[in-house]
């Protein structure tokens, strides 16, 4: 059991106020101490039950599932990247990036220490690749496109500001799924029905945090409190920076982008196109009110006009 008491902060009076909801909570992925383990991968089926998605060998290095779906909710990417001569960041491999100094309090909610230990750190000069490593997972927008398409209320923001799904409401209708903007979202074949990361709700409603983080040997994946979790990113960013690893930047921690900001946010060793993310993403029904204004006035000028050529024949 964490320090955190998340369960106090559930226990709210009749009279409910905004004020009174838990801080929003989230995750920082930081890539560079990625191991490639998949323990969370494991963890994150084991506690939600999620199915079997085939564990078969796709072509794609060690990377045995290929993406996120409706029965892969965490997913570690495997890329192999050749050396790039002339790049600072060419000859990085997963060990040379300085490790994240450790700062394990006893157990506590979001204040992971992180990295392996630093007489991990080492150098791997006769390779002509570098390993990047990343665990994907959906990234609980702060404006869902998911949310406004739902039309049954099964995608719905719980006290967390998480984005979850209720199984037993959805219709398995799938606008949720274009909507999409980083391609989450997924159906299953039996039934039609979507599935995605709940960021394990029935765990934060005991006070305890999400499986896959709890289950990271190296803390890449970190929990906690969401603006704490973008002042320890930008710190990690910078100390990077002070290493010389000057490809290392930020992806999803910015409040004024396209989505307003996520609540799985990541640090990047390289461009976001190579992990397989969209550059700039947005919110796809942003346009949506513009568009049914303009709807709204088409109609309108239609029923004026029948409405004056009936007056006509008259």
């Amino acid at each position: 059991m964490v320090n955190l008491d998340l369960r106090g902060m559930l226990e709210r009076s009749d009279s409910y106020r905004e004020d009174d909801q838990p801080p929003r909570v989230g995750f920082f992925t930081d890539t560079s101490v990625c191991i490639g383990c998949k323990a969370c991968e494991v963890a994150c089926k084991e506690w939600n039950a999620v199915p079997e998605d085939g564990l078969t060998f796709t072509g794609m290095s060690y990377d045995n599932t290929g993406g996120l779906g409706a029965d892969t909710w965490r997913h570690v990417a495997f890329i192999e990247q050749p050396r790039r001569l002339g790049r600072q960041e060419s000859n990085l491999a997963v060990t040379d990036v300085p490790a994240a100094p450790v700062h394990r309090p006893p157990v506590s909610l979001g204040m992971p220490g992180s990295g392996p230990p630093q007489d991990t750190v080492g150098t791997v000069a006769d390779m002509d690749f570098r390993w990047l490593m990343s665990s994907d997972v959906c990234k609980h927008c702060t404006h869902a496109a998911c949310l406004d398409v739902c039309p049954t209320g099964a995608l719905w923001r719980t006290e967390f500001g998480t984005v979850v799904v209720q199984e037993d409401v959805c219709n398995g209708c799938g606008y949720c799924v274009p909507a999409c903007p980083y391609g989450v979202i997924d159906q299953r074949k039996d039934d039609g029905r979507v599935f995605k990361c709940t960021m394990c709700y029935d765990r934060l409603s005991v006070g305890q945090e999400p499986a896959c983080a709890k289950s990271c040997p190296t803390d890449s994946i970190q929990f906690g409190d969401l603006d704490e979790l973008r002042e320890r990113a930008a710190q990690r960013v910078q100390q990077l920076h002070d290493g010389d690893v000057t490809s290392a930047r930020l992806y999803g921690h910015d409040p004024n982008d396209g989505v307003g900001g996520t609540g799985a946010f990541f640090l990047l060793l390289d461009e976001p196109e190579v992990y397989g993310l969209p550059p700039d993403p947005v919110v796809t029904t942003r346009d949506l009110p513009a568009m049914w204004k303009h709807v709204g006035l088409a109609a309108a000028g239609l029923l004026a006009g029948l409405v004056a050529a009936c007056w006509r024949k008259q």
